[in-house]
């Protein structure tokens, strides 16, 4: 056998001792010298299992069945004790030394070494305290806000808002508007409410906001963004107004083409809402 074949075969034997094997290291185990293997296999596992109880307190005896194992496996290792026939009393023994390769020797000691590393685990295992595991449940992802949220936020949080109600304009198909705008200088931000304002269709026109400031020309008012209303009822839009509006006076709501102009003929005027107060 090689040198290479003799490391393979401690190395597999030390393994199935103390860890036990797959069955593709079983099967690579038994392409080897089964005889060499099998003796080699014994000297190993008694090892193992005298190693293996170290830490056992004194109320835990070992079984019985594992002390006969080791007890009878020492006996074909090492030879039964005869006494001797001419012996003086108290009698000697003779122990018979059965031959062993120096493979055999080198498997003890390492099989030894290879135990060590087995009684360490397991005292460490018994005498280590429990490790407490604490579980921190994930944050919540915030909820993104409805704009009926939000413009209930602003009305709960904010003080000295500026706020106006709708009115019908001069397109006479749209006289039943009702609603209100309600705008923060402080926060540069602000919601439509309508009611009566009817959906439209996005592929011939869209609503578009106008801020009539007071620090502003009245023939440039401001671009409040346009919005299109995909069903009849009550809708809120969050107003995004292109430049600063610090001074509103007033607000309309005209009807353009798709993507809305930058300056606005008011041909169709849909709603104006004019500022009177100021909500507390």
């Amino acid at each position: 056998m090689s040198e290479e074949q003799r490391e393979l075969l401690f190395d597999l034997l030390t393994k199935k001792a103390v860890y036990g094997l797959d069955k593709a290291e079983q099967d690579e185990l038994d392409e080897l010298d089964p005889g060499i293997a099998e003796t080699e296999f014994r000297s190993l596992e008694i090892t193992a299992a005298a190693i293996s109880m170290v830490g056992l307190t004194d109320d835990e005896p070992m079984p019985s069945h594992l002390f006969s194992k080791i007890s009878a496996d020492a006996d074909k290792q090492f030879g039964k004790a005869e006494m001797a026939a001419d012996s003086p009393w108290p009698p000697t023994y003779v122990a018979e030394t059965p031959s062993r390769s120096w493979f055999g020797w080198f498997g003890w000691v390492a099989a030894a070494a290879a135990c060590v590393a087995l009684a360490v685990n397991i005292y460490v295992t018994k005498t280590q305290p429990p490790v407490e595991i604490v579980l921190t449940p994930p944050a919540e992802t915030p909820r993104t806000l409805t704009p009926v949220e939000m413009r209930d936020a602003l009305l709960g949080s904010t003080t000295g808002l500026i706020k106006a109600n709708w009115a019908a304009g001069n397109v006479k198909e749209l006289k039943e508007i009702s609603g209100d705008v309600v705008w923060s200088d402080e926060k540069q931000t602000g919601f439509m409410r309508f009611r009566g304002l009817p959906a439209n269709d996005v592929t011939k026109e869209t609503y578009q906001l106008w801020i009539f400031d007071k620090t502003q020309d009245k023939a440039t008012p401001i671009d409040g963004g346009v919005f299109d209303v995909a069903a009849n009822g009550e809708v809120v839009i969050p107003i995004t107004a292109k430049l600063r509006a610090s001074e509103p006076g007033m607000f309309a709501i005209t009807i353009e083409k798709p993507g809305g102009v930058v300056v606005s003929k008011r041909e169709k005027i849909a709603a104006l809402a004019t500022v009177e107060i100021k909500a507390g």
